[in-house]
């Protein structure tokens, strides 16, 4: 496998110019699939331009001055991918990662207690010794529970000091749900219909959006709220706000 990637090869979702230079910095594998992921470096370098060349990136990462969800990441090619939050202590800045409209990622600011929590997205549920369930998450994280009260496609707001789940949002009928796939990723629009699909097809989902309703695959849904979003969204307005 190549240890490299070209420019012109980096995936849709990372927002950087194809056409500066050849390489492009290459994410390592991680919590997020490297066609939905930006590496650490670029996100220093490239987008938030705190330096202007790879080597002064790798060593403001390698000195400790990023956090990624309030972890010190000195790898350079780290991937950080949906709902990430990237931290910079000493200049007192904090990002969420999020689809534009566009399908690129894109880094969104927020305040410091927005900082300390993201949403995560539960993928699957294991039952492991002792009766406990295991959550497997959108992001590579498990927790375990004692007594189980979610179901696979709901998100929970999880505290990122001690991994505790602040808050729940189900993937049920009346929830604002962001879309992060598709052509109408980067939308807002309010859970109308879940549709079992009796098939190898995946299931889908009915929703209403700010122009018109539409439908799209479940994998697609991460419902972010009930009556408002949890999270600061680029490029999105809701109805009456």
């Amino acid at each position: 496998m190549s240890r490299h990637l070209k420019r012109l090869a980096v995936p849709r979702a990372v927002p950087i110019a194809r056409k500066v230079s050849k390489f492009a910095i290459k994410p390592s594998p991680g919590p997020h699939p490297k066609d939905r992921s930006i590496p650490l470096g670029t996100i220093v370098r490239d987008i938030l331009k705190l330096c202007d060349t790879g080597k002064e990136a790798k060593k403001i990462i390698g000195s400790g001055e990023i956090l990624v969800d309030s972890r010190v990441r000195k790898d350079m090619k780290f991937p950080c991918g949906l709902m990430d939050v990237i931290s910079i202590p000493k200049l007192k800045r904090s990002y969420r990662v999020l689809f534009d409209r566009r399908g690129r990622l894109t880094l969104v600011p927020i305040n410091e207690e927005n900082a300390t929590w993201k949403l995560c997205r539960i993928e699957n549920k294991t039952t492991v010794r002792g009766g406990k369930t295991q959550l497997n998450l959108h992001d590579g994280r498990n927790i375990l529970l004692d007594k189980d009260g979610f179901k696979t496609g709901d998100v929970i707001k999880l505290s990122l000091k001690d991994n505790k789940i602040m808050e729940h949002y189900p993937l049920e009928k009346g929830s604002l749900a962001l879309i992060i796939g598709g052509k109408h990723i980067g939308e807002i629009a309010t859970i109308e219909e879940l549709i079992v699909t009796r098939s190898p097809k995946p299931n889908l989902v009915s929703l209403k959006g700010k122009e018109k309703s539409f439908s799209t695959i479940k994998d697609y849904v991460f419902p972010i709220g009930k009556d408002k979003p949890a999270i600061t969204l680029p490029e999105v307005k809701i109805d009456g706000a």
